[in-house]
Parts: structure tokens; C-alpha cells; sequence
């Protein structure tokens, strides 16, 4: 691609430039006068587009002229649609298998008796539904650090207690696959090994009965596994005291943890981008790919979700499939979700958001062109449902929503032991009991936010940074993350707010 502080063009096929910086009308760009002022991270056409025909970036279709456009016009939402086109899938056709380092690096993880390994030593306060909430906060307030720093203090190996509270569990199929998804998703936290102790509350006459959820998802009770239901306690007052006694109880056993040097192939990275813009499958995205090229070849798993966000380019990643069944399985979830968005007179072209386009992103196709680099360039080794457990080694595909704390949720349940964040207009996330790490795409949001991100990727543009190189200094940074060094949303006590867990149900 041509290097000019002035702009971008990513590969030779492509029908547009990325302005690096705003540009005024008028200016001379690549030969070309701008016939109108581009934003920063923007288009502008390098030849004319007729009415119909498409628009590429990246080399690949980001959408359909929905007039005639010249060079040196900007193109975005007034000029540009998301269209239907085909797509050659070629199943597994580029499928190599990954060649593994031969002494994989090591982090500073938590060994748990039955061999998990964790990142980081929570206890745990859960839900059955919504109405055990205020209960749930309550006992976890007791142990909060900034609220009460003595509760904790004889217990410095104990990240915290935390309460993850969601807004369903009731007024749902008792048969259906939202009931299943909620339990699953549950259950995923429950086995977490970032958990030290679980307390699991419910109000009693809930849908989500706890008692339904053990049996179906064969948990068992015991010392680090609690559960009571709010009517049987007596009310408010008795379920907090009786949940802050068992609470106490866990902390002198979970404190009786350290740290010891594990392989990497224990890690497995939620990959999430939020608040995108045009410089993410630039910068943050290539670079959190590179990082998980990394990963994987020393025997790690990298989780790319996000199913709406990677509609378009599905075919970037079915040629990668270890198999053309694991290939199909991906094209499966695309089309339910084209079904899904059908039966309820939706476009999954929802996407982008009003955020993303003000960050020069037009459609679907763009933003989800540059979301799968995220997942590097290693081979699709399985395609899991939401909330399954996460089993297979290398890169995989989890179905879920876009949304970044439901699918981080997904994640997380099924698995993915930190959560690695791209973003460009600014996203503040954590993901409790995950470490959540965010990879600014521009340097001008690393300046004015850099209280909540990680590492800034701006560099790629401003600097010349090499992608590989920012790749192999991020992945070091994810090492520190998992031994313990705390990341940006740590610090400020994000997580707690944002498990979410998805309910397709319908809700009676």
C-alpha cells in the first residue's frame, strides 16, 4: 500500500482511499482532486463507480453504488449500500496446519486442583434471574475493596468478590432453547477456573429453578459451590447475611493459591472489537491478529465471535477451515442468522452503528472485512454454538450476537480465561472474572482515553509501526495480563455490569 501521510490505498484492486487525516476539498490526492471534504479515516473514490456496480476495500466488496460516483467524491452511507453478491467459500482449500513452536512460552497461572488453569482468583456471586439481583450486589458489597478495604485485606490472593447479575430467568419457555442458552451460559461461569468459589442465589419461583439448572447441567453442590433461593432464606435481610456468612467461608481456601509457570496452550482469548472505526481492520484488528498467530502456534486458542460483525467476509475464513463440515458449520450460523433478521424485518446491515459510521465505516461488509483479521491467519479449527464449551486448540468460531458484553459473555462462559478488545471511537468494557485488555486503533484516541486502553496500534499509520512487531509486543503484554499484572478496566472496576447473557426467546 502506498505510504503517504495523507492517505491509504490497501490493496491494488480497491476502489477507494483511507484519508489519514481530514482533507480538505479541493486538495490534490494521488492525482486526484477531491471533490469533496474527507473526514479522517474516511473514503474518497480513486476512479468513478457507476450506479449498481461494486465498491471494493481490502480487495474485497464492501458494498453497491447506489448512484453514480466520481473520483474524488467521498463515499459513504449517501452514495453506498450493502447489497447480495456470491461468495466462493472454498471450502478448506487454504487450510494449512499450524506449525508449532518447539519450546511454547510459559505465564504465571493458577493451577487449580483438578488441573484448570486461571488467570486470575475470584469469588463469584450468581443469578438465577433478574429478582435475586439486588441480593446478589448486596453481599458483594460487603467485600468490595473500595468500600470496605478490611473485608478483603486478610486475603491478598483474592482478586475479589463479584456479583454478574442479569435481566432474565423468568416468563421464558420452560422447553426452550432460551432456557438452554441461560443454564448453559451459567454453568460456563460455574466451571470457570478463574473462580475460586461460586454462590448461586434465585428467588424461588423463578422459570431458571436452580435445582433444574444443577441436574441438566450435571454441577454438583459442595464447599466451593453454593446455592439457596431468597424465599427459603426468609427474605432480603436474611439472604444477604446468610450469603455474606458463605461468602466468608470460601475466602480462607481461595486465598490459598500462588502462582506458578504454566504453557500458554492453557490460554484461551475472547476477541472482541467495539466502537470501530475505519482505522480498526488497519491497525488493532492486523495487530491483535498477528498476537494470536503467536498464541496459536505455541498451543493456544484465540475465540473470534461476533457473528453479525464477520457477515460478508465469512468466506475469509471457510477457505481456512480444517475441514469444508467445519467450513459449512460457519455458513449455517450466517444463514440462521439471515433467516433470523427475515422473519423479524431486520437487516443485519443494522451494523454499523451510528458510532462506527461517524468513524467512516459505511457497511456491514467494511466493518466485518476488517473484524476478521482479529483472528489472524491460522486454520478454523471448529465453529461452536454460544456458550458451548470451548475444547478445540488454534483459532475457532463461537456464534454470537455482535453486542460486545453478550458475546464477550458467550465467551467467557464457554471458556476464554482474558478478553482482548480492539476499538476506535473509545469503548470502556471489562469482563469479569476475565482481564480485559483494549487495543486502541488511533493514536489521537490513545491521547485523549488512554486511562482505559492498553496499547495503542495508531502507530501503524503515524509512525510506520511494523504489524508483526506491535503483534509480538502485545502478545507480551497479554502474557504480564494473565500473570497477574492488572489490565486498564481492572483498575477502575469494570466487569461486573457486563455479563449479559443472550435470550433469543421470546419473552411472555
Amino acid at each position: 500500500m502506498p505510504n503517504s501521510p495523507q492517505f491509504l490505498i490497501l490493496n491494488p484492486a480497491d476502489d477507494v482511499m483511507i484519508a489519514l487525516r481530514e482533507l480538505p476539498k479541493d486538495a490534490l490526492v494521488n492525482s486526484i482532486p477531491l471533490l469533496d471534504a474527507i473526514p479522517s479515516g474516511h473514503k474518497a473514490a480513486l476512479r468513478p463507480v457507476r450506479q449498481g456496480a461494486p465498491v471494493r476495500r481490502y480487495g474485497q466488496v464492501i458494498g453497491f453504488a447506489t448512484r453514480d460516483i466520481a473520483a474524488g467524491q467521498h463515499v459513504h452511507v449517501h452514495n453506498l449500500a450493502i447489497g447480495e453478491f456470491e461468495k466462493d467459500y472454498r471450502y478448506s482449500e487454504d487450510y494449512a496446519p499450524t506449525r508449532f513452536v518447539e519450546t511454547p512460552d510459559t505465564f504465571m497461572g493458577i493451577v487449580r486442583p483438578d488441573g484448570r488453569v486461571a488467570t486470575r482468583n475470584y469469588i463469584g456471586i450468581l443469578t438465577s434471574v433478574n429478582c435475586s439481583a439486588t441480593v446478589a450486589r448486596a453481599i458483594a458489597d460487603r467485600f468490595r475493596r473500595e468500600i470496605r478495604p478490611e473485608a478483603l485485606e486478610p486475603y491478598p490472593n483474592v482478586d475479589g468478590v463479584v456479583a454478574l447479575t442479569h435481566g432474565f430467568g423468568c416468563a421464558i419457555d420452560a422447553a426452550g432453547e432460551g432456557l438452554r442458552i441461560m443454564q448453559r451460559t451459567i454453568a460456563g461461569y460455574v466451571r470457570h477456573p478463574n473462580f475460586a468459589g461460586l454462590l448461586v442465589i434465585g428467588l424461588g419461583c423463578e422459570t431458571n429453578q436452580i435445582s433444574a439448572m444443577m441436574k441438566a447441567q450435571a454441577l454438583e453442590e459442595g464447599h466451593n459451590l453454593q446455592t439457596f433461593n431468597i424465599q427459603d432464606a426468609g427474605g432480603t435481610p436474611k439472604s444477604i447475611a446468610k450469603g455474606v456468612e458463605i461468602i466468608q467461608g470460601m475466602l480462607a481456601q481461595a486465598n490459598r493459591v500462588e502462582r506458578t509457570p504454566v504453557p500458554v496452550s492453557h490460554l484461551k482469548i475472547g476477541l472482541q472489537c467495539g466502537g470501530s472505526d475505519s482505522y480498526s481492520g488497519i491497525t488493532a484488528n492486523p495487530v491483535l491478529g498477528a498476537a494470536m498467530d503467536i498464541l496459536v502456534r505455541n498451543g493456544g486458542t484465540a475465540i473470534l465471535s461476533e457473528t453479525p460483525e464477520i457477515y460478508g467476509a465469512e468466506h475469509l475464513l471457510t477457505c481456512r477451515a480444517a475441514s469444508p463440515a467445519i467450513g459449512r458449520k460457519l455458513v449455517d450460523v450466517i444463514d440462521w442468522w439471515k433467516d433470523l433478521c427475515e422473519r423479524n424485518h431486520a437487516s443485519l446491515d443494522n451494523n454499523p452503528s451510528a458510532g462506527n459510521k461517524a468513524g467512516g465505516l459505511t457497511t456491514v461488509l467494511e466493518k466485518s472485512l476488517g473484524g476478521v483479521a482479529k483472528g489472524g491467519t491460522t486454520g478454523m479449527m471448529e465453529v461452536y454454538q454460544y456458550a458451548e464449551p470451548v475444547e478445540a486448540r488454534g483459532l475457532v468460531f463461537m456464534n454470537t450476537p455482535g453486542y460486545d458484553p453478550m458475546s464477550a459473555t458467550g465467551q467467557v462462559a464457554g471458556g476464554a480465561n482474558m478478553i482482548c478488545f480492539t476499538t476506535g471511537r473509545g469503548s470502556a468494557f471489562g469482563c469479569a472474572p476475565a482481564p480485559s485488555l483494549k487495543l486502541a486503533t488511533n493514536t489521537a484516541l490513545w491521547n485523549r482515553q488512554q486511562d482505559d486502553m492498553d496499547f495503542n496500534c495508531g502507530t501503524v499509520v503515524d509512525q510506520g509501526a511494523d504489524i508483526r512487531q506491535l503483534g509480538r509486543e502485545f502478545y507480551d503484554m497479554m502474557l504480564r495480563c494473565a500473570s497477574g499484572e492488572p489490565s486498564k478496566s481492572e483498575l477502575y472496576g469494570y466487569g461486573q455490569n457486563e455479563f449479559v447473557p443472550w435470550q433469543p426467546s421470546v419473552i411472555t
